[in-house]
């Protein structure tokens, strides 16, 4: 039996962890590392307080390719990154938006998001859902967040909880810039917002806590243009204001990009579905949480690796690992 090729080389895979990159906390935060301490924290043996895994933009569907994105194959490539994710031991898997591709009718898309969770839920530990412009095309928030595995706590697709020593939020910019939200093909995608409201809401969390923060959102937050969120650079300025925010981790603009901002690194994500299968593309990564606020983001597939340092940052660019 052939391997597959997303599955070879695993153990070299796994040997190259230790020599990815961290990402320190912005100063400020009360537990700060600094530079001349990162080798220390992050040196071969370094263990990390926990783990979790990352997908975005999916966009399953069943149906055919249209360009680059090929709809039915992220279902494969998932099934790949959970075996990762369970070999990594991950504590809780994120998905960062466009889990789903739009469809005609509600009962199509209910039928695309019923497939795709039943892969998703195997990987057997808790899960977070960020919504994207595509998880609401036909259907409304509820809807989506009803039919997946959302815990029954979180009531709104915006939230935050704590995991150990850190904070996460989840931001919803699926708002129109009229505060309407998406739903039921109300909306161009290019119009995304993240309303007063959710803005008041984050900077009463981000007070709240003392603990460093990661934040998680599908639209950009750190540029502007279609790709951007309208309200971004007053949500930009809350997270910096806060001087408690490590990273944010965002989909949609389906390449890898890394940005800082305010002492603040943003960090785009690859998309999943680019790509057939049998010709190896994939995305995901493992984003490894140390103490002291150090984070290390371990890219599989054409997921990148990312060194971050303090103010200085440098993605690195490697061989793929499959």
């Amino acid at each position: 039996m052939s391997k597959n090729p997303q599955t070879m080389g695993r153990r070299e895979a796994l040997g190259t962890l230790a020599r990815s990159g961290a990402l320190l906390m912005t100063a400020g935060t009360p537990s700060f590392t600094t530079t001349k301490a990162l080798a220390a924290v992050v040196s071969d043996d370094a263990k990390p307080l926990f783990r979790i895994g990352l997908v975005t933009d999916l966009h399953y569907a069943d149906k055919d390719r249209s360009r680059s994105r090929v709809y039915r194959d992220s279902l494969e490539k998932l099934g790949v990154a959970l075996a990762q994710f369970k070999e990594s031991k991950v504590d809780f898997v994120l998905e960062l938006g466009d889990f789903i591709d739009r469809a005609r009718d509600v009962e199509t898309e209910l039928r695309y998001l019923a497939v795709v969770e039943k892969e998703f839920e195997r990987c057997g530990t808790d899960r977070h859902y960020v919504l994207g412009n595509h998880c609401v095309d036909t259907l409304t928030k509820a809807e989506f967040l009803s039919h997946c595995g959302q815990r029954k706590s979180e009531k709104e697709a915006f939230y935050s909880f704590d995991h150990g020593e850190l904070h996460f939020v989840i931001l919803d910019a699926c708002f129109r810039a009229d505060g309407v939200a998406y739903g039921r093909k109300n909306f161009e995608w290019t119009d995304t917002d993240i309303p007063a409201s959710e803005r008041e809401w984050l900077s009463k969390d981000l007070a709240a806590t003392s603990k460093p923060t990661i934040v998680f959102v599908h639209q950009r937050l750190d540029v502007g243009g279609h790709y951007g969120v309208k309200s971004g650079p007053m949500v930009r300025e809350i997270l910096a204001k806060s001087s408690k925010v490590l990273a944010v981790f965002q989909g949609h603009y389906h390449n890898n990009e890394h940005k800082k901002i305010g002492g603040v690194n943003y960090v785009t994500l690859a998309a999943m579905v680019e790509g057939a299968f049998e010709k190896k593309h994939n995305a995901y990564s493992v984003l490894e949480c140390f103490p002291d606020g150090v984070l290390r983001v371990n890219g599989f597939a054409w997921q990148k690796d990312w060194e971050l340092r303090g103010t200085a940052s440098k993605p690195t660019v490697r061989s793929q690992r499959f």
